[in-house]
């Protein structure tokens, strides 16, 4: 599912590299204006620039939006060349996320987003979409478009840790790092996240019928 979600964003190829060149001229102005030393600069793109690709695409799926995802992405990483002289770990994709992902939730509030926490559509559990066999949601979930469209109608919380675990394949206690909650709530929260997927599924391909 990793490869399947990732393709979506083939198309946005120039607007990302176009976002890594007013990332990198946005933190460079601040260093100018803050006097940072130019090996603090180095340090921090060779440390930080690396996991660009991977803030951007946990913007993108959090937000749903390009813009409002490229605009996250150019806050959190002032946020971090501003607060690199704190960092002393070695894990520095699994910090600038935690960050990005702050950055997307306050964002998210600010626009009072209704779709932070779990909620039952109760259009999916409607009969008939149990009919569908899981061989066909098996075959229908290799069209990438299907995939997007049903991780779309997920809530935040499912949005964010499906990408994280499938797409950054980040382990379960960076996860709990990055969305500061246990372990256990981490797995739970997979689980229902990957069950709340199948049964969007479910449901656009029950419509298709």
């Amino acid at each position: 599912m990793a490869l399947l979600l990732k393709e979506e964003h083939a198309s946005e190829t120039e607007d990302f590299e176009s976002t890594a060149k007013i990332v990198k001229f946005v933190v460079v102005k601040k260093r100018e204006e803050e006097h940072a030393q130019p090996a603090e600069l180095t340090s921090f793109e060779e440390v930080m620039l690396p996991h660009l690709d991977a803030a951007h695409n946990l913007a993108r799926w959090l937000l749903r939006n390009e813009q409002d995802a490229q605009d996250v992405v150019q806050e959190a990483y002032l946020r971090a060349f501003k607060s690199f002289s704190g960092f002393h770990g070695s894990n520095g994709r699994a910090w600038l996320l935690t960050i990005v992902r702050n950055t997307s939730y306050t964002l998210l509030k600010k626009n009072r987003a209704v779709d932070l926490t779990t909620t039952f559509d109760e259009e999916i559990h409607a009969p008939g979409y149990e009919s569908v066999s899981p061989a066909t949601i098996l075959e229908h979930s290799e069209d990438a478009e299907l995939i997007r469209e049903a991780m779309d109608e997920l809530p935040a919380e499912f949005r964010e840790i499906l990408t994280l675990r499938h797409q950054e394949g980040l382990s379960y206690k960076e996860i709990a790092d990055i969305a500061q909650i246990p372990p256990g709530t981490v797995m739970s929260r997979l689980a229902r996240a990957r069950a709340k997927l199948k049964e969007y599924l479910a449901a656009r391909i029950g419509k298709e019928k």
